[in-house]
């Protein structure tokens, strides 16, 4: 857990797709594309088509069509429809969609969402940017585009795609309680420009107003600060189990065991009683918003 399409030229021949490689240590996407693989390599040969011709009445690459055929690149939406269309699959192939919908995301992502998707109760600090779940798609482009070494164009929309896919957690009926502490800086710092930021900070009005959200923010002239050490992360779940981070402690790694939660929980409770409460903050973020 971290707790922390691009345009594609194609000539008359197809093209291939950049960056979409299945990841070899994702075992459970491993075999996901591989089985889709498989299937559509099946119904090719039933239909008495070569690879190549194949990708041409597709609109793909050869080398696409052998690759994805050999489980070694995530097929996108369009190409199992066009694949569907052409072989005559009567939708058993599109229907392929939902199986390869999730193995698009990194492993970790993956992971988190179901968490996020899992969870009744979620609180979060964040330090140096937004958390994920609060991000417009244009600041996570931004975000991701300034990682270095750089992603590749196509990675970064793979993640920026994951990480809007994660917000559907906002649609959830009922949903889950949701508590974020973010410094002031995170509403400042221009990621992406000006106004992507704007963009940003109505949008956190727009999340501040939703009776499951709170969203406070940490004064940079506060005396008093009980998240130094960085971003933190408490999700809670039905059952009564919960999973926490803390950057910088325990290996920065994931912890559910009660002693290590207690500390995590107790970090995140003083930074929320820190922070300006929840309408103090929406009126600072208006503040900023009106400044910006």
């Amino acid at each position: 857990m971290s707790l922390d399409e691009t345009g594609m030229e194609r000539g008359d021949t197809g093209a291939d797709e950049p960056g979409w490689d299945v990841d070899p240590d994702d075992e459970s996407g491993v075999a996901v594309v591989a089985a889709v693989g498989r299937q559509i390599k099946a119904w090719r040969e039933s239909a008495g088509l070569r690879a190549g011709e194949f990708g041409a009445a597709i609109g793909y690459g050869e080398d696409l069509v052998y690759k994805v055929e050999g489980g070694r690149r995530i097929p996108r939406p369009e190409f199992l429809d066009r694949a569907d269309e052409v072989l005559g699959a009567g939708g058993k192939l599109a229907a392929m969609k939902r199986d390869v919908a999730e193995v698009r995301y990194p492993k970790k992502i993956r992971e988190l969402a179901k968490l996020e998707a899992q969870a009744v109760e979620l609180s979060a600090y964040g330090s140096h940017n937004l958390h994920g779940l609060l991000q417009t798609e244009e600041y996570a482009r931004a975000l991701f585009g300034m990682r270095r070494p750089a992603f590749s164009q196509d990675e970064v929309e793979r993640l920026v795609a994951a990480r809007v896919a994660r917000q559907s957690i906002f649609d959830r009926s009922p949903g889950p309680e949701l508590s974020f502490v973010q410094e002031e800086v995170t509403l400042r710092r221009h990621l992406g420009g000006r106004m992507v930021l704007r963009r940003q900070l109505e949008r956190l009005l727009e999340v501040g107003q939703l009776r499951n959200v709170e969203i406070q923010v940490m004064p940079t002239g506060r005396d008093d600060h009980a998240g130094m050490g960085g971003e933190m992360q408490v999700l809670k779940f039905r059952d009564g189990s919960a999973v926490g981070r803390s950057e910088g402690d325990f290996g920065s790694r994931p912890v559910s065991d009660p002693k290590h939660l207690r500390i995590v929980e107790l970090r995140c409770g003083i930074i929320r009683a820190q922070a300006l409460t929840p309408r103090e903050s929406l009126a600072f973020i208006e503040q900023v918003l009106g400044e910006t």
